[in-house]
């Protein structure tokens, strides 16, 4: 989802306020690579060889269901929304009108992202991105609990900044946070939180990361040599690079919301 509940409406706007960059053409159609917007005509059914994700190209919560539909080759569709004037039909297909929303065929919708994903790995074949026993699926399960603590932190220094703000306080805690996951790292003496090759819990984390330098949050790295190494390694990898934008582009983005006037087409 394109929201963090527990923050402030304006660290909740913020948040909404942050790709889909072009996926593997062989597996991937963009019905409208422009956000549609309300009064916009709704899409058409979804094709019966595909899966339509309803995105925003500059949302982590939605990256994470891209990554997940490129990682494993999925057939699907992209509708892009306007975040802040939502389309009516889209919120008759999803009320809470968050992104990524994902809608089959059937008509049957999905979201929030965590459950999209799941729902992604679960029904489609090939790579399996979750472990197949239970007590793996509960161990990542509870990592991304955790992770959710420390997602409001990339909201709230850059928000902080801007206004002002001391926010060495927070960001001494998110270099906190960052050692215990440098820490899980070497304790598992893996390359990635679920091993040796990327699973779910890696895709769920990332989006943040590929943002860091946009935030100016890279400093907070200092000092954690296992989680750097991951970013490296994630950097690398397929499916993040068919979802990637640069620092640039999340950076103009971002100062495009700051002014009040998100632009969601940025680039295109």
């Amino acid at each position: 989802m394109c929201a963090v509940p527990s923050l402030p409406v304006s660290v909740v706007h913020f948040c909404q306020g942050f790709f889909v960059a072009s996926l593997h053409t062989s597996t991937a159609k963009m019905v409208s690579e422009k956000c549609l917007a309300k009064g916009s005509a709704a899409p058409g059914p979804v094709p019966k060889d595909k899966i339509r994700i309803y995105s925003m190209r500059f949302c982590p919560f939605a990256q994470r269901a891209r990554l997940v539909l490129a990682a494993k080759g999925i057939n699907h569709e992209t509708v892009n929304i306007h975040l802040k004037e939502k389309p009516e039909w889209f919120l008759a297909k999803n009320p809470l009108g968050l992104v990524p929303t994902l809608e089959t065929p059937a008509g049957e919708i999905i979201y929030e992202s965590p459950i999209t994903c799941d729902y992604l790995d679960e029904v489609y074949a090939g790579k399996k991105l979750l472990p197949s026993s239970p007590y793996g699926k509960a161990q990542q399960k509870m990592m991304l609990e955790h992770f959710s603590k420390v997602v409001p932190l990339f909201y709230k220094i850059p928000m902080g900044r801007r206004n002002g703000d001391d926010v060495s306080g927070l960001e001494t805690e998110l270099k906190e946070k960052f050692g215990k996951l440098n820490e899980d790292l070497v304790k598992k003496k893996s390359k990635f939180f679920g091993g040796d090759s990327i699973t779910m819990i890696d895709y769920m984390m990332w989006p943040w990361f590929e943002r860091l330098v946009a935030l100016r949050l890279e400093n907070c790295m200092d000092g954690t040599p296992e989680l750097k190494k991951w970013t490296e390694l994630m950097w690398e990898d397929p499916a993040v690079k068919a979802t990637m934008h640069s620092a640039d582009a999340h950076r103009a983005f971002m100062e495009s919301f700051a002014a009040g006037k998100p632009d969601y087409d940025y680039g295109l």
